[in-house]
Formats: C-alpha cells, structure tokens, sequence
C-alpha cells in the first residue's frame, strides 16, 4: 500500500470490534515470527501461549469463550502500529488451514460463468452474450435453489432451449463446486498486494465471505476474502481454472476471523451485506453490494459437501463462499465490461466483519511466496516452540 493508503484500525475492524472476537496472525518483530493474536481495544495479545497456530488454536473446544474470559495475555503492540509496519506486519489470519473455495452459488455470478464461457474469454464479446442470455439464463435463475425439484425443472427447460451449461450444473444441480483455492501458508493478508496474472486482460476481484471450519466440520467464524479470478482464462476452458485461481498472492483473506459469539452466529451471517469498492489510479471508481440471502446453497451444505466420511482436514480448512458481485462497468471501452489495472485498491467490507482491503500488482511483481509449512517449522523451533505444535 502507498502511504496515501495507509490503513488505520478503524479502516479495518468491524463496527461493533468491542463485543467481537476477533483472532487474527501477525508477523511480530519482537517475537521473531509469527504470532496468533487476539484483538482487544486496539490492541494485539499473544495467543502463543494457548496455542503457537491459528490452525491449532481453533481446535480447542469452546475456544471462543475462552478467548471471552481471557486475561494476563502479553501485548504484541496496538493495531495500528502494525498496520504501518511498525514493529511487524498483519498476515492472513490462517496458517496449516486448506484453502478452498465453493463456486458459482449466486445467481449473477452464475449467469457471468456461463457468459465467459460463451464468450470464449474474450472481454469484447461479453456484452453480446450478455445481452442474449440474460433476460432468459438471469430470470429462469432467480430464487432457484440448488438440488430442489424447481432447478431440475430449470435444467430441462434450459436444455430444451440449448443454454445449458457445466456452471449451471454446480450452481444449481446437487453437487456444489468446491476446488483449492490456495495452499497453505499462502494466502496474503490485509494491506498486502494482490496479484494479476500478466498474460490476462480480463480480470476481477471477487468479494466473499470466508468461513472458518475446524477438523470436525464445526462451523467457527467467518472473515473476508478475495477470491482474485482471470476471467480471459477461465473463460477459454473451465479445465484453467487453476490457472485462472491459483497464482502468486491471488487469495487475500482477513483482516481477521470472528469467532461466533454472542449474537453473532451462523444466521446473523446469513443476513449481511458485502460492499465492494474498486478505486484505480486513473481515476476510476467502482461500487457495488450484495446480500449473503441470496445464496443458492446453505453455508453448511457447502460446509457438508467439502468435509464428510469421503474428504478430512485434520488442520482445518477455510472455505470461499462463491462471488455475490461480478463486476461488469466498462473500463477500456464501451461493452468490454471491468478488468483490473495495476494500482487499483479493492476494499471489501461488511461491518460484522470489518474490512478487507489490497492493492492490484503483477504476480512477477508481489513477494514470492517462501514462508510456507516447513519455514513455519523451524522458526518455531528457533524460538522454543515447535513442541507445542
């Protein structure tokens, strides 16, 4: 981020940080690595002592309470001086945890997979398909929810029609689409640069809610995510998509998780709206909001989808929820609809959740990423701690 851009506690956290638990990962200078923490007032408490992996500290039971109650935890230093990297630097708020993400469960979001596809990924064709498809892919969608009777009763009709399509059959057929985003250890934090691939011209960012699930399947918390996608290239072949997905600091998680408590649970979450604002350095200004009600598919049904008897994540694992706002405002010219320039800060926010916010770069440009399971490792035991894993 540009120091015209430095972010400040109130930037990020949710409105309501007071009563909210919030667990998030610091490099800290003075601790020598990476550290759990807790936010509390503005500041940041070591959770090392109660567990040295966010992986390893949403495993104990009932930790939320306990984190509620806990008192006497050393202070890493305030929130704000981390921000400006003073004395360290936020991470995402994972470690060991899978990444992955659930696609195409909104209905917008649907209707602009199946338009890419069409489009062969090519951003000037997107606005024809658009216009073909919409008034009848967009109206046979609404309200539909995934594996009823009424989807497969859309199936046939779209199929009868010839507009059937391999992202309708997840979006609204009985089997979600769940892939990896990211490996572990990988994911960039709040503050940090995303990454574009450099062969893609079209391009988006995609704001979702990213729940936290431990090894058994429970449902913990929830934090933001941007699940940056090439639209060009998975445009040209569903079979791209890691390519399209998975590159140099294209997953941004955080700013941090919020544990369910108190009035916060699963069904509060259900209810919130995620704002979207895109701000380029030519000027360009993009906006837009979506509602989690509108989601095709539960969160635990995906949550039971991606963790069952047939798949385990004895680390735990982080889950996308799927894109509410596919952006399509014109940019480089009438009908060719949003790509990214580099420079663009993308700021996702919800108040339940605070808010997310990166800076566009080349992936070639970003930090590679060394810092994954086995650097994690021995800087634990560098400092004492790798028999507390």
């Amino acid at each position: 981020m540009s120091s015209k851009n430095v972010l400040t506690s109130p930037d990020v956290l949710p409105q309501d940080a007071a009563s909210a638990i919030l667990v998030g990962r610091i490099w800290s200078d003075k601790a020598g690595g990476p550290c759990p923490v807790l936010v509390r007032e503005g500041r940041l408490l070591d959770l090392t002592e109660v567990a040295v992996t966010v992986s390893g500290l949403l495993e104990i039971d009932g930790i939320a309470q306990k984190l509620a109650s806990a008192s006497s935890l050393p202070d890493l230093g305030s929130l704000d001086d981390i921000l400006t990297g003073s004395g360290g630097r936020l991470l995402a708020p994972i470690d060991l945890q899978a990444v992955k993400a659930a696609g195409v469960t909104f209905a917008d979001s649907m209707l602009e997979r199946v338009i890419e596809e069409q489009a062969k990924g090519d951003s000037g064709r997107a606005q024809e398909v658009r216009d073909r498809l919409a008034p009848v892919i967009g109206d046979s969608l609404r309200g539909v929810v995934a594996g009823s009777e009424k989807a497969r009763q859309v199936k046939d009709l779209l199929q009868s029609m010839g507009m059937w399509s391999q992202y309708l059959e997840v979006g609204i057929g009985p089997d979600a689409e769940i892939f990896t985003k990211a490996q572990p250890m990988s994911s960039v934090g709040c503050g940090d640069d995303v990454g574009i691939h450099p062969i893609s011209e079209w391009n988006n960012p995609e704001p979702e809610v990213v729940l936290a699930v431990r090894s058994d399947g429970r449902i913990l918390g929830a934090t933001l995510g941007n699940d940056v996608n090439l639209r060009d290239v998975e445009g040209r072949s569903a079979l791209l998509l890691g390519k399209a997905k998975d590159n140099n600091a294209s997953c941004s998680i955080g700013p941090f998780i919020r544990l369910f408590h108190g009035s916060f649970n699963l069904e509060e979450l259900g209810k919130v709206r995620v704002t979207l604002r895109v701000t380029g350095e030519d000027g360009f200004e993009m906006t837009g909001e979506s509602a989690m009600e509108a989601i095709s598919r539960k969160p635990a049904d995906l949550v039971a989808q991606l963790r069952n008897r047939n798949h385990q994540y004895p680390d735990g694992v982080v889950l996308f929820l799927g894109t509410m706002f596919a952006p399509v405002k014109d940019r480089r010219g009438v009908g060719k609809g949003f790509t990214h320039e580099i420079g663009d800060i993308v700021e996702i926010g919800t108040p339940l959740l605070g808010r997310l916010t990166n800076r566009v770069a080349r992936t070639d440009d970003c930090p590679e990423w060394t810092f994954g399971t086995r650097a994690l490792l021995r800087n634990l035991a560098d400092r004492g701690l790798a028999a507390r894993i």
